[in-house]
């Protein structure tokens, strides 16, 4: 029966990429010489740290940060998660943006009601932090699949793992 797998994957080369364009940006830019400016990233926990002397700062450095990101890989500003801005020592701010992989469990009973509910001739299941859909030709699926990117765009999906 054929099948494939409904994801959610950071591309952590693009993510990369994008950061250190980041920073060239803001070691080049002449309103942030002298300051506290930069960014960072930490892959282990999948955080970037947006370091600035004020509120203003982290909103002008996140104006270069996400469109560098939309440009390396689309709908990748979509899993963030902005935390709040935290005081440093002196007149320093910090923010972190947490980014989300894999599909949540909450998103990943939408996407089955979704299929479910779509009249389409397809069984969708949980299998952690993916979604299986099975169906018995390969039409079905490929409706499925355009049907899913129709449907779900508040978050950045892969439809992988097509078998036949």
């Amino acid at each position: 029966m054929p099948s494939f797998d409904i994801s959610s994957e950071v591309d952590k080369v693009a993510l990369k990429n994008a950061i250190d364009t980041t920073d060239k940006q803001i070691t080049n830019r002449y309103d942030f010489k002298g300051t506290a400016a930069k960014v960072e990233f930490t892959e282990k926990d999948n955080i970037i740290t947006i370091y600035g002397d004020n509120d203003f700062q982290l909103d002008q450095i996140k104006d270069i940060l996400l469109p560098a990101m939309e440009k390396k890989e689309p709908d990748s500003t979509k899993r963030l998660e902005h935390k709040d801005v935290q005081k440093m020592g002196g007149n320093k701010v910090k923010q972190e943006l947490k980014i989300k992989a894999g599909i949540d469990a909450e998103l990943a009973k939408r996407i089955t009601k979704l299929i479910k509910d779509s009249g389409l001739k397809v069984q969708a299941s949980i299998q952690g932090e993916e979604v299986r859909v099975n169906g018995a030709k390969r039409d079905f699926l490929q409706e499925a699949i355009a049907f899913c990117k129709k449907n779900v765009t508040d978050f950045p999906l892969q439809f992988g793992n097509f078998r036949d």
